[in-house]
């Protein structure tokens, strides 16, 4: 019996001893991974309202994320930011030094955190729509199929015949059928956008295109178009665009630290002005993933959400024609692995992305400095693809 005994407290002491090297172990692992995470993507807690957590919380697999600075380095991408948000909480964030064209700065080499603004380009426009629908939503615009020119009798004079017939939806949808391009070369004097900025009155401008084609017949990507809704909002709320938006959209958002410029003409630049942080930008996802919805408070209808995000036209022209556009919004789907998944994007000049995936409750946000590049908005794709949905491990 002593023998046993001493053979049984041999065996509880090497019991013990491993028992202390695997609690040591799996704290060593824990570190490593707390580091891991600090390292490659812990998003900031701010204050700015966001839940914030690990990405293994939420159900992705956080060093298939950390794969992402790799893939952007080895590509070039010139990405600034990368945000992903899962389950209505905020997982993974990571910012990179880069060339930028900020608004009214010049290029040149940038530094970017959780705390730096970032031209959103024609994110601004999806922004519009928003803002549209809850104009609709207060009834201070009837409904989206109300004539345009119902809304500038001021101008009565200058607009081309055919354009009775154009609705807000019409504009909304880019199919308004008037003759505009902006495909051409910045410094091309047949480029209508850069009229949008140097005319003196840029509605005036808009409004004397002539009608080449029926409302509702031919998609075509139109500028312009959103410069007529952010006046609008303007002349029906009684407010400033900066005004409205941030009493009806930004503000019950929490986000406080935003602008929209103006181009050299004073006039606010309602389809590319605006300059958000990237997770407030993914806040604006997170609203249209949860129909209209932030905080429990419906801050936009889930029919406007319903109507904007359906597909209306084939966007002929634009990434190879492999999207659709609805009311200022793009559908496209992405092939990862076996996964056929669907998304709804915002999506800006110079690679600004943001990812809305309804079936896999998910936000990606994307900021990026490839103006003028081919490659702008690849690598948003890319890391789509091949790191965040493989990322998924919900059983």
């Amino acid at each position: 019996m002593r023998e046993g005994g001493r053979q049984l407290r041999r065996l509880g002491l090497a019991a013990a001893v491993v028992f202390a090297a695997s609690a040591a172990a799996a704290q060593t692992h824990q570190f490593s991974t707390d580091q891991r995470n600090l390292a490659c993507g812990s998003p900031a807690a701010i204050g700015d309202g966001w839940s914030t957590a690990t990405p293994e919380s939420v159900g992705l697999d956080g060093e298939r994320l950390c794969g992402i600075a790799g893939r952007l380095a080895a590509t070039n991408a010139n990405v600034h930011g990368v945000v992903i948000v899962r389950r209505g909480t905020l997982v993974f964030e990571q910012y990179f030094p880069g060339y930028d064209e900020p608004w009214g700065m010049g290029g040149g080499r940038h530094e970017f955190d959780a705390q730096t603004k970032h031209d959103m380009r024609s994110v601004s426009k999806s922004v519009i729509s928003l803002l549209v629908g809850i104009a609709i939503d207060r009834e201070l615009i009837k409904s989206a199929d109300e004539p345009v020119v119902k809304f500038f009798p001021d101008y009565a004079a200058v607009k081309s015949p055919g354009w009775d017939s154009i609705t807000l939806r019409h504009l909304l949808t880019m199919s308004s059928g008037i003759q505009w391009d902006e495909n051409r070369a910045w410094k091309d004097p047949e480029n209508d956008e850069p009229r949008l900025g140097s005319e003196a009155d840029p509605y005036r401008y808009v409004l004397s295109k002539p009608i080449t084609a029926p409302p509702d017949t031919v998609w075509n990507y139109n500028g312009g178009g959103t410069d007529l809704l952010g006046n609008i909002i303007e002349r029906v709320s009684g407010k400033s665009l900066e005004e409205f938006a941030r009493e009806a959209l930004f503000t019950p958002l929490g986000i406080s630290d935003w602008e929209w410029m103006k181009y050299r003409n004073e006039h606010v630049a309602s389809g590319v002005g605006l300059r958000l942080r990237p997770r407030d930008a993914a806040k604006i996802g997170q609203l249209v993933l949860n129909k209209g919805v932030w905080a429990d408070k419906q801050i936009v209808s889930a029919k406007w959400i319903e109507q904007s995000v359906a597909p209306r036209f084939q966007a002929i022209g634009y990434f190879g024609g492999l999207f659709y556009y609805g009311q200022q919004w793009w559908m496209g789907r992405t092939l990862s692995g076996d996964k056929d998944v669907k998304w709804i994007a915002a999506m800006g000049l110079g690679g600004q992305r943001l990812f809305i995936v309804p079936e896999l409750d998910l936000v990606v946000m994307t900021t990026s400095g490839l103006y003028g590049s081919g490659r702008q908005g690849q690598a948003a794709l890319d890391i789509l693809a091949n790191f965040i949905i493989p990322s998924i491990r919900d059983k």
